[in-house]
């Protein structure tokens, strides 16, 4: 058992009203962010999974159960949450979009990030592994020596990562047991390894016995700081020490409840599974035209849900030192899921989507006050969350956001006034979610173009009743406008 829990049993309580008084008071931020991780967690309702550290914090957090983020893709649905900004250009669904607004010099340009504002405000900012796009916050390409320029130059006083045995980031990020990476092997890897090795033969190992050490040095400094910690896991490959395989039986992994297309959809809304395909050593191929075999289906949810767990274990390794190190009872921690991923859903193995699995992703904050747990099922955005950690940390609200608070919401069991809307963007389509409905529409020549879920009678968006029910498409098409911030023109 980690002692974790012990910092859920003798935790005390942070005034909410204390919050921006002195800066030595203001609280600190540890910040998660986990690479494509769907909301397959047992505190989301998966009781297959192993999940005790996010379980045990979810008992005396706040879990969001529909959080979306903006784009189902690391790079711009990070730029997105730490900018609390929705997408206004095309440049804004790339992956090199912390690059393309790094050159860019005018603030107009490039708007001031959540972690540049703590850091403004008197916070030590912290980053270790993936928070922006680059798995060590710098910019280079995949096979390129690490490159000397920072992806956020203004916010960070230290950006950090241990590469290990892989030597770069990127080579990290994509490593596996024996030191070797898929980009010195030329692609020739499979999607998945059951590693024999310890939680240290992984990179997110060597991410947490960093976080750990660092806690240390902050736990000392007399300001208040913001930690990012950014794991690799669960993203391609499915690579994890095989004790957290030894976890699950392969033959109970259930198969997806959406084994086929869905209804009335053209298929320019999904994709052929592009980035898995390029582990060109997989069992099988996927694509649109018929699903993986069973038993590959299970062998990859099995490698995706051990990897899960051991990016657990590895969250649960700094909980543990934070409150042996007494930071807890004056921390705030966010875990979230930088978009989420298709597992065989749809006959899609990837993100890339702007159906569900793609988009909702997990979101569990722990403010000092909380001792109890709670779940929240209003519709929120990921460029909620700056504008939210800004007021509980009593900072003025960020400007040119299109984010809200929703702080209320941490304390309060009910809120009418909250707005139950969130967008996203991708595969040239604007996509709108309400608690009840999803409403996409493509800027495209394929038809349909128009697709509309009921979420009440149809969870997996299996079926497109769009042209069923114009009249729910007519009265729900103004909000979904809304959301265009000049991305497409409507007439297209």
């Amino acid at each position: 058992m980690h002692r974790f829990l012990l910092f859920f049993l003798v935790s005390c309580c942070f005034p909410a009203s204390s919050y921006g008084q002195q800066q030595k008071s203001r609280p600190n931020i540890l910040f998660i962010a986990v690479d494509d991780l769907r909301p397959d967690l047992g505190c989301y309702g998966n009781d297959l999974i192993h999940s005790p550290n996010l379980d045990l914090l979810a008992s005396r957090a706040v879990v969001f159960r529909n959080q979306f983020v903006t784009v189902p893709t690391c790079g711009p649905s990070r730029f997105s949450l730490l900018t609390g900004r929705l997408p206004r250009s095309q440049q804004d669904l790339s992956n090199a979009i912390f690059e393309i607004r790094r050159e860019d010099s005018a603030d107009t340009v490039r708007p001031e990030s959540m972690v540049e504002q703590f850091r403004r405000n008197g916070y030590y900012t912290v980053g270790i592994g993936k928070i922006s796009h680059s798995p060590d916050g710098y910019i280079y390409g995949y096979t390129e020596p690490k490159g000397n320029e920072l992806e956020l130059p203004a916010s960070w006083d230290e950006m950090l990562l241990d590469a290990g045995k892989w030597g770069t980031g990127w080579n990290a990020f994509f490593g596996y047991a024996d030191g070797s990476n898929r980009n010195d092997r030329k692609k020739q890897v499979k999607p998945y390894e059951k590693g024999a090795v310890n939680d240290l033969g992984y990179p997110d190992g060597l991410t947490a016995s960093l976080a750990i050490e660092k806690l240390q040095e902050l736990a000392g400094k007399k300001q208040p700081f913001f930690l990012g910690i950014g794991f690799f896991k669960p993203h391609l490959p499915f690579n994890a020490p095989q004790k957290y395989w030894d976890l699950y039986e392969e033959a109970n992994i259930p198969l997806t409840p959406s084994p086929g297309i869905p209804e009335n959809v053209n298929m320019e809304s999904l994709h052929g599974s592009a980035e898995f395909n390029q582990y060109q050593l997989g069992e099988e191929r996927a694509s649109l035209s018929q699903p993986l075999s069973d038993g590959y289906a299970r062998k990859l949810k099995h490698a995706y849900f051990a990897s899960v767990s051991y990016v657990d274990a590895q969250i649960g390794r700094v909980l543990d030192r934070l409150h042996e190190l007494d930071l807890d009872k004056n921390t705030i921690i966010v875990v979230w899921g930088d978009h989420g991923w298709h597992l065989g859903d749809d006959r899609v193995w990837g993100k890339h989507t702007i159906f569900e699995w793609a988009l909702r992703s997990p979101l569990i904050i722990k403010t000092p006050e909380r001792q109890t747990g709670a779940a929240r099922d209003e519709i929120i955005s990921s460029i909620d969350i700056y504008p939210t950690l800004t007021e509980l940390c009593g900072l003025n609200p960020p400007a040119g956001t299109d984010g809200r608070s929703f702080a209320r919401l941490l304390e309060k069991p009910r809120n009418k006034k909250w707005d139950n809307v969130a967008y996203s963007y991708f595969r040239r389509g604007i996509t709108m979610r309400t608690p009840r409905y999803r409403l996409s529409r493509y800027f495209r020549n394929e038809k349909p173009v128009i697709e509309l879920y009921d979420h009440r009678t149809d969870p997996y968006e299996n079926h497109n009743i769009a042209a069923e029910h114009p009249e729910l498409v007519e009265k729900l098409m103004p909000l979904l406008e809304k959301g265009n911030t000049g991305l497409y023109k409507l007439s297209d």
